[in-house]
C-alpha cells in the first residue's frame, strides 16, 4: 500500500544543497499546562464527529452506525472512543433562534433522534454509545436563545429569569442564529450555564463542543467550566471559533481542555461560501461535501502549530480540526503523502484526533455517497507509534521555515523531545505540485534539542517498514554527528524518533 519511503541518509553522506536550515528558534521541550478543573483527559482525545459529512442530516440510526464501527475496524482499540454529533441535534425553528423548554434550554431534535421510552433520542444515544464502551459528546453554542428572551423563561432552582440575564448582543449560531449574549454580571446568570450542564450530564455527555466563540467569549469559557465542574460529571471543553486570537490563550489554556482556533479545515464541496446551502432540506447548492480538503486548504496550520506551541500540554491541547483520512484520496482529497503529513503534524502537535470521514462501509445521504473507510487509511489511523507521539502530550517545536506552506517549494521541519529522553522531528515538503521530484531535508539532533552522544543515535522511520530490528523494533543507526536527512516527496513528511544511544 504504501508508494514511498524516505530515504535515511547516515550522518557521513554529504548533505545537499536543498536542505533546510536547522538552526533552532526555541528548545524543542515544552512545560506543562495545568490541568483545568472538570475535564478528564490529559492526553488528546481521539473519536470521530459527524461534521464532516454527515453534516445537518446527522441522525440517530447514522450516528450509531459510526459508533458500531469505530469498534469493528478496530480504531477504538488504539484510542478512538469519542462519539460526537454535532449542530442540528436540537429544534431550530428559524431566525428566532433554537426551540427552548420551560427553563430556556435547547429542545431535542425529537425528528432526527427520536425518544426511546422515557429517555429522549440524545439520552438514549448517549446510552447506546456507552454501551459499546465509548464516549459520547454534543455541540452547543454561547448565549441564550432569543426564544427564552421573550418567553421570559425561568432560570431553573432559581427566582430569576431569561431576560433578566441577557443582553441585545447576537452571539454565533450557524444553524438558527437568534442567540444572545448572557451577562454574568447577573444573578442568576451562572445558574443558568448549571442548569444546561446539568441536563447535559444528566443525558450522559461526556464531551461538549462550544462553538462560535470569538475574543470577547471569555465569560462564557470561564462559565462553561464552572458549569462542568458543578455537574460533577466529567466532561471535555471543547473550545472552537467562531474567530478568536492568540489573545484569548491564557483564558483557554486555563479553563478549556481543547481548542480549534483557525477556520473549518473542510473545503465544503462546491457550495463553498454559500451560507445555509449546507443546513437544510433540500441542501440546495450542496450536492456534495466532496473532496472533504485538500493539503493546500489546511496548510496554514504549519504556522498555527508554531505560534500555538507554547500553550498546549496535560489537561489542554491546540486543536487544528478533524482528520480527514479514512475514506481513500478521492473523497479526502489527500494523496498518500498528504494523508500522512496531516497526521504527522497533529500528532507532533499532540492535538485531538477527531476523525471526520465515514467510518462504515459507505453511506448515501443529502451530501453524497462517501467511499467508506479503505484499507489503506484505516492503516495509516491505527498506526500505533504515530499514536504514541500524539499521546505524550507535548508541543512540538518548529526549527526550520524554508519557503511558504502550500504555496510552491519550502520545507518545515518540527521537533520536541519526549519526557524519557526520545526525540521525535517529522521534516515536511511543503511543495503541492505533485510532479516536482522529492527534496531533501535534513536536521540534526542538537537542533532537535537531543544531547550529545558518542554512541551515535538510533532512530525509527515511524511510517516506514525498513526492517533493521533493534528490540522489537525497525531502527537506523547514525553516528555521533546526528544528522538527520530524508527524501520527502511533495505534500509529504519524513517522521522519526530519535533515541539517544546510551
Amino acid at each position: 500500500m504504501r508508494k514511498w519511503t524516505p530515504a535515511l541518509a547516515v550522518a557521513a553522506l554529504v548533505v545537499p544543497i536543498a536542505m533546510a536550515s536547522v538552526t533552532p528558534a526555541a528548545p524543542a521541550a515544552q512545560a506543562a499546562t495545568a490541568y483545568p478543573p472538570g475535564g478528564p483527559d490529559q492526553t488528546p482525545v481521539m473519536g470521530w464527529s459527524g461534521w464532516s459529512f454527515l453534516r445537518e442530516a446527522e441522525n440517530e440510526a447514522a450516528v450509531e452506525g459510526e459508533a458500531r464501527a469505530l469498534v469493528s475496524t478496530g480504531l477504538s482499540s488504539v484510542g478512538y472512543r469519542y462519539v460526537n454529533i454535532d449542530d442540528g441535534w436540537y429544534q431550530c425553528p428559524g431566525p428566532q433562534g433554537p426551540n427552548v423548554d420551560k427553563y430556556g434550554r435547547w429542545v431535542v431534535n425529537a425528528a432526527n433522534y427520536p425518544s426511546v421510552g422515557s429517555d429522549n433520542g440524545i439520552k438514549a444515544l448517549a446510552a447506546y454509545v456507552h454501551r459499546l464502551g465509548l464516549k459520547f459528546g454534543i455541540y452547543e453554542t454561547a448565549g441564550i436563545s432569543e426564544q427564552a428572551v421573550k418567553r421570559n423563561t425561568r432560570i431553573l432552582g432559581t427566582r430569576y429569569t431569561a431576560d433578566e440575564i441577557a443582553t441585545t448582543r447576537p452571539q454565533n449560531n450557524y444553524n438558527c442564529g437568534g442567540m444572545v449574549e448572557i451577562n454574568y454580571s447577573k444573578p442568576g446568570a451562572q445558574a443558568y450555564v448549571d442548569s444546561v450542564v446539568d441536563e447535559l450530564a444528566s443525558w450522559g455527555v461526556d464531551y461538549v463542543k462550544l462553538d462560535g466563540i470569538t475574543n470577547s467569549n471569555g465569560p462564557d469559557i470561564r462559565a462553561w467550566q464552572a458549569a462542568i465542574h458543578h455537574s460533577h460529571r466529567p466532561m471535555v471543553l471543547d473550545t472552537t471559533q467562531g474567530s478568536f486570537t492568540i489573545k484569548l490563550a491564557p483564558t483557554l489554556k486555563k479553563y478549556s481542555n481543547q481548542w480549534e482556533f483557525d477556520p473549518d479545515i473542510e473545503i465544503n464541496g462546491p457550495d463553498e461560501g454559500s451560507a445555509n446551502a449546507c443546513n437544510a432540506p433540500p441542501f440546495t447548492g450542496c450536492l456534495s461535501v466532496f473532496p472533504l480538503t485538500s493539503y493546500i486548504h489546511w496548510s496554514d496550520r504549519f504556522n498555527g502549530v508554531a505560534d500555538w506551541q507554547p500553550y498546549g500540554g496535560p489537561g489542554g491541547f491546540n486543536d487544528y480540526d478533524s482528520i480527514e483520512v479514512g475514506d481513500g484520496s478521492k473523497d479526502s482529497g489527500m494523496s498518500l503523502a498528504a494523508s500522512e503529513s496531516q497526521l504527522s503534524l497533529w500528532s507532533l502537535g499532540s492535538a485531538p484526533l477527531i476523525l471526520g470521514s465515514d467510518l462504515t462501509k459507505s453511506v448515501t445521504n443529502a451530501y453524497g455517497t462517501s467511499a467508506g473507510l479503505t484499507p489503506r487509511d484505516r492503516s495509516l489511523l491505527m498506526n500505533r507509534q504515530v499514536i504514541e507521539v500524539d499521546q505524550d502530550a507535548i508541543d512540538a517545536s518548529r526549527i526550520a521555515d524554508v519557503g511558504k506552506p502550500g504555496r510552491g517549494a519550502g520545507d518545515q521541519v518540527f521537533a520536541k523531545v519526549e519526557r524519557r529522553g526520545d526525540g521525535i522531528v517529522g521534516l515536511f515538503n511543503t511543495t503541492t505540485k505533485l510532479s516536482s521530484a522529492p527534496v531533501s531535508i535534513s536536521t540534526t539532533a542538537a537542533a532537535m534539542g537531543l544531547p550529545p552522544d558518542p554512541h551515535g543515535y538510533l532512530v525509527q522511520d515511524l511510517w516506514g517498514d525498513r526492517s533493521v530490528v533493534v528490540g522489537g523494533h525497525a531502527w537506523f543507526r547514525i553516528s555521533s554527528a546526528g544528522v538527520i536527512t530524508a527524501t520527502v516527496p511533495p505534500e509529504g513528511v519524513a517522521l522519526y524518533r530519535i533515541i539517544p544511544l546510551r
